[in-house]
């Protein structure tokens, strides 16, 4: 029911009707007319004043009195002037600008006011009536209407003194509606009737929603900005031109205006809509002339605005609802993760944190990214929806890192591009990001990869940046060139952890060859912690290490220990005689986690009996403190029967090794002089000093264990075994590849008076110009490394001659493909874990870089402090080259690459390394030996020299004839390239990179395989403390922070604390094909070999590296094959060969330098 009707009702039609005769319209439009010209004149007439009276005088003398006086007068005035208009004018300004709060208020308000006037005109609008005559104290929406136009006409002046030119101010399109809404609502009091007229145009007060909405501090983006503006001015042009149709219809033709049109304002409305899409059905048209005029011109708009506007919002919506937005956190942790967001680098990491291996994961993982995923990006993010959320955004803005809720996140993870053009840009990106999100929340955990090592220092100089609160950084360079230095120590070994900290699952099949299925069931393990229960509190780790592999099926390789304070703790690989405390951390690794909770859960009362360790679940035994009693008393009768001291392992000295199969001896007097021969001759010699001194005494307790050695149920035969010829012998020996320099086996008075020798070479450049006995500082600072003073570059630079003439044996050769500009990889890397103090200088293997010195150049200032380093310049492709530094004889041949790839064929990034690997390949070699006797002269030795007593006659390792069988492990950038390694191998090109061939047996590296250790580092940040220090050789924050200053290395003078930090274990490898271990290898079980090297040793076993061949003839040689693969932690009863070698962490041995000369003794006997 219309308003119109309301008022027939309780008043007589009558004189209304009559009313209506005579219209009145004109009357409205006329006071807003006169209104707009009056107030126009009024300023004119200001201005012209203002021009007529306030001239500006002419310029006096500054001399002149009447200057003097008129520029009092102009103080004055001024003085006015400032102190009423201009503060009148400010205050004005601060209301309207919305800078203040009262500001906002008013803005807000005149909005609210502005659209609920529009409402009213609605309600008004919705009859067909233009004109009505009501007495205005009888209509009520009149009196709401002039209520607010008070208001607006307050503001009109507020606005009016704010104005800097009032002139402008008059023609604005808001003060047009003013004039033409505000002056009709008083006439209407005096002509009691009201005109619809013009109220339309309030609806271009929309137009101010986005500032209003800025204000407010809704609008943030410029994409959201954009968007409120196009539909704001859309809907107030639409909502105007309907009001003018529907005036101009409902009016008709003036002066009779006898065709009007009877027409809603809603109907209008749908007119417009239909017209401005050019549909136009023809349901509704315009018939009055002036109505089909003013449609001709707004149709120009209107198609104007369909044409480009509405695409513009339909895309600015649809940009902004799908990626945009809050995270909503619903009782669930997350983590944050940016950086480099692929559906590679995704794919990787989701699939391995939320692998099936790990416990119950109830963490969201939310990505930020500025751009919008890709198809296939979005489909894997639409296959993980439950656990997975993508924003758009970017981590260097703190609204983005308030939508993703970084500040209340478990953690953030940055992920770098593995094949950026330029690491060190890439690094500053992410430093960058990681700077970002410290700045808006300092306690956050943030885990961050880089590809550049010198670049982790940059991270120290973030003050919230603290390693001791879960802050980590992952560098690849680090970790990829530490597992290869591992590789030249214990081939395989670079495999095997790879697959250790990454998830994946282990599954066989009958259809896959013997040795795949051996390979996968390693797959499956993975690295745990988990606290150690109650019964294992006294125990000694050997114990404790056995106990779990025995009982528990698990293998302990770690425990934390905590500082005697309580607040700091370290991670001790195999210590060699730290007992468990309560409520020890320990590092398994085991299948899944569900295996490691056998750990917490063993109980010596309940568990002690149960035969399948499936079993063991959490007991209901209560009383903890009366078997902690027990437990105690068990172990220490346990001690003293199973291990002679609790502190050291004694060296084996059970049985006299025989000579290792593989070793030869030419000559007569060799074959003779056989039982004479020390086994320091085997692989590497070491010169025997006539001195007794002691260098590098260690801790006191080294000592006690020597001692301790010749206890009353040991003297008996340790005696013989001192004067005998193998006085000298540790297992450290026995280990695969250990000792790779050339030194002369016998003394040096006996060389002395023989004048025959073995020429010192490259392998012992050091003793021309670095006495290691001597010196007063042989490691660094922190004494976890070997340390030599600077030497130039050129000292060690090799031509192809030199290299020739020079006894490489049992070295590392290093063919590293890189142009003079190519950025630096980090070769110190590479080096320091095989410059490691737990070695003895002697064991050090010596290190050939063969490449282009140019680039060498640019690295060696992080190399001229580690010893034993050559360099030939040359090409990695060149056969002379290969041949010259003896890669037939080196212990393992590392091939790298740091040129840039291309962005036009990635895979063409390997082309060098594949081409390198693939040429040593095809090489042929003669079947030499590896150390032949020369005299002084330079002559090799004839058979009357090698009759003299000094003559060092062992051969340290038979060649390799073919170049198949060179130990060799290739470094690559992408991992589908691993299928050119290996050309009898039968790998489907789509096979992922750990199930091929040549990554199973540990000669294939790629860096991709280290995206595992975001995750890894996530759900346990000692584990990459634990891989660091088994990768890098011992490096610690301490160490970083030296590093840091860019200074390298910097040599210390041996302490007791320094010298203590060199009992730590070592990766070795052991073969059973000879040695105190042969006799696991013929048929014996792995669990035997385990406890056996455990107990007598002190070598934890992770592994068998076995020959992929295994079951041709091995009786001519057993080193026959290179082809050997990785078999992570078998089980106990698996079958062991002769051909396997062991993976293990093996114990510091510090005998071998205190006594140099013990077989000096039997030598001098026999002479």
């Amino acid at each position: 029911m219309s308003c119109c009707e309301i008022c027939d009702t309780t008043t007589t039609p009558g004189p209304y009707v009559d009313c209506l005769q005579e219209r009145k319209w004109w009357c409205f439009l006329l006071s807003s007319i006169f209104t707009f010209l009056a107030g126009l004149l009024i300023v004119l007439l200001w201005r012209v004043l203002a021009f007529l009276f306030c001239r500006k005088e002419p310029d006096l003398s500054p001399n002149d009195p009447k200057q003097k006086e008129q520029k009092a007068a102009r103080q004055g005035k001024q003085e006015f002037e400032g102190t009423f208009m201009t503060e009148a004018k400010d205050w004005a300004g601060e209301l309207i600008s919305g800078q203040t709060t009262t500001g906002r208020i008013l803005v807000v308000l005149v909005f609210i006011l502005s659209i609920a006037s529009l409402i009213i005109y609605f309600i008004d609008a919705s009859s067909e009536e233009v004109e009505r005559c009501q007495n205005w104290s009888n209509n009520v929406t009149q009196q709401i209407d002039l209520a607010f136009n008070i208001f607006f006409m307050v503001y009109f002046f507020i606005r009016f003194i704010a104005a800097s030119d009032k002139l402008w101010f008059m023609l604005e399109m808001y003060s047009f509606v003013d004039y033409f809404t505000i002056p009709p609502s008083f006439v209407s009091i005096y002509l009691d009737r009201t005109w619809i007229g013009l109220r339309f145009l309030r609806a271009l007060r929309l137009m101010t929603v986005p500032d209003i909405l800025q204000y407010l501090n809704i609008l943030k983006t410029s994409s959201s900005i954009r968007l409120a503006q196009l539909v704001s001015i859309f809907i107030s042009v639409w909502l105007t031109a309907a009001g003018i149709i529907h005036l101009l219809e409902n009016s008709g033709d003036p002066m009779d205006f006898a065709n009007p049109q009877q027409l809603s304002y809603w109907t209008c409305v749908y007119f417009l809509i239909v017209t401005m899409s050019t549909v136009g059905y023809g349901d509704v048209y315009c018939q009055t002339i002036l109505g089909r005029t003013f449609l001709v011109f707004f149709l120009l708009v209107g198609l104007a605005v369909m044409a480009s506007w509405i695409p513009e919002i339909t895309e600015l919506a649809a940009n902004r609802s799908k990626y945009g937005g809050e995270y909503k956190r619903e009782r669930r942790r997350h983590i944050v993760v940016c950086g480099h967001i692929t559906y590679e680098s995704v794919s990787h990491f989701l699939k391995d944190f939320l692998h099936e291996d790990r416990e119950d994961v109830d963490v969201e993982v939310v990505f930020l990214h500025r751009k919008e995923p890709d198809l296939e990006l979005e489909g894997l993010l639409k296959r993980h929806y439950t656990t997975v959320e993508f924003f758009q955004g970017t981590m260097m803005n703190a609204v983005d890192l308030e939508r993703v809720k970084v500040h209340e996140a478990d953690a953030c993870l940055v992920l770098a591009n593995k094949y950026c053009q330029d690491p060190d840009a890439e690094d500053a990106a992410n430093i960058m990001r990681v700077i970002s999100i410290k700045n808006y929340s300092d306690d956050i955990r943030v885990i961050i990869q880089l590809m550049q090592y010198h670049n982790k220092a940059y991270l120290l100089n973030i003050p919230s940046w603290d390693w001791k609160q879960g802050d980590d950084v992952i560098c690849l360079a680090e970790l990829k060139l530490g597992f290869i230095a591992q590789s030249c120590l214990a081939p395989g070994f670079s495999t095997m952890m790879a697959n250790l900290f990454a998830m994946r699952s282990f599954k066989t099949s009958p259809d896959t060859q013997a040795w795949q299925n051996d390979y996968l069931q390693g797959t499956g393990c993975e690295m745990y912690t988990e606290t150690l229960s109650p019964s294992f509190t006294g125990m000694t780790f050997p114990q404790a290490s056995e106990l779990c592999f025995t009982k528990l099926k698990l293998l302990l390789l770690a425990i934390e220990i905590k500082g005697e304070d309580g607040s700091d703790s370290k991670i001790s690989i195999n210590p060699r005689g730290a007992k468990i405390s309560a409520n020890t951390q320990g590092f398994f690794i085991a299948q899944s986690a569900d295996e490691v909770k056998r750990a917490w859960f063993y109980c010596k009362a309940c568990h002690d009996d149960i035969k399948d360790e499936t079993l063991i679940k959490k007991c209901k035994c209560k009383n903890y403190v009366g078997m902690l009693m027990m437990q105690t008393g068990m172990v220490k009768g346990d001690l003293n029967q199973s291990y002679i001291d609790d502190d050291h392992h004694l060296p084996p000295s059970f049985t006299t090794p025989e000579l290792p199969k593989k070793v030869q001896i030419r000559g007569e007097a060799g074959r003779e002089r056989e039982d004479s021969i020390t086994n320091r001759n085997l692989r590497n010699s070491t010169p025997i000093m006539n001195s007794t001194k002691q260098v590098n005494k260690v801790k006191p307790t080294v000592n006690r264990a020597l001692n301790d050695a010749t206890s009353p149920n040991q003297q008996g035969f340790n005696r013989p075994q001192e004067e005998s010829a193998y006085a000298g012998y540790h297992l450290a020996y026995e280990v695969k590849k250990l000792m790779p320099t050339s030194r002369s086996s016998g003394g040096n008075n006996v060389n002395n008076n023989s004048g025959v020798g073995l020429q010192v070479g490259i392998a012992d450049d050091q003793a021309k110009d670095f006495d290691f006995e001597k010196t007063e500082m042989k490691y660094d600072s922190t004494g976890m490394f070997h340390w030599s003073p600077a030497r130039n570059l050129e000292d060690c630079i090799l031509d192809r001659n030199q290299a020739a003439m020079t006894v490489l044996n049992g070295h590392v050769v290093v063919c590293l493909f890189a142009d003079p500009d190519s950025p630096l990889i980090g070769l110190r890397n590479l080096v320091m874990p095989l410059r490691a103090s737990n070695f003895h200088y002697h064991e050090l293997k010596h290190v050939v870089i063969v490449g282009a010195v140019d680039y060498i150049r640019r690295e060696w200032k992080m190399l001229q402090n580690l010893p034993k380093i050559s360099v030939l310049n040359g090409s990695p492709l060149s056969r002379a080259d290969l041949r010259a530094v003896n890669v037939n004889l080196c212990d393992m041949c590392v091939i790298l690459s740091a040129k840039v790839p291309s962005n036009d064929d990635p895979t063409l990034a390997d082309k060098e390394a594949i081409l390198a690997s693939l040429n040593i390949k095809a090489m042929t070699f003669d079947d030499t030996i590896g150390v032949l006797n020369q005299d002084e002269s330079g002559v090799v030795s004839t058979n009357e020299n090698l009759n003299s007593v000094s003559g060092p006659i062992v051969l340290q390792r038979r060649g390799s004839v073919y170049g198949a069988n060179v130990p060799m492990i290739t470094e690559l950038v992408n991992d589908s390239n691993v299928q050119f390694l290996d050309q009898d191998d039968d790998d489907d090109p789509d096979t992922e990179l750990y199930l091929t061939q040549p990554f199973a047996c540990g000669t294939a590296f790629a860096v991709s395989v280290l995206d595992s250790l975001m995750s890894t580092t996530y759900f346990n940040q000692n584990a990459l403390t634990l891989i660091r220090s088994l990768i890098t050789g011992g490096a610690t924050p301490e160490l970083e922070l030296i590093l840091a200053e860019g200074a390298g290395l910097r040599g210390g003078y041996s302490t007791s604390d320094s010298l203590s930090n060199r009992d730590r274990c070592r990766v070795g490898q052991i073969s059973l094909y000879d040695g105190p271990l042969a006799q696991f290898g013929e048929a014996g079980k792995y669990g035997d070999l385990f406890v056996a090297a455990l107990k007598s040793y002190g070598m934890l076993c992770i592994g068998l590296y076995r020959d992929i061949f295994r079951f041709r003839d091995t009786s001519s040689s057993c080193d026959a094959s290179s082809k050997r693969y990785v078999i992570t932690n078998p089980p106990d009863d698996f079958s062991l060969l002769p051909t396997d070698q062991v993976f293990v962490l093996m114990q510091f041995d510090p005998g071998m330098e205190y006594k140099p000369n013990r077989g000096q003794k039997g030598k001098d006997d026999n002479s």
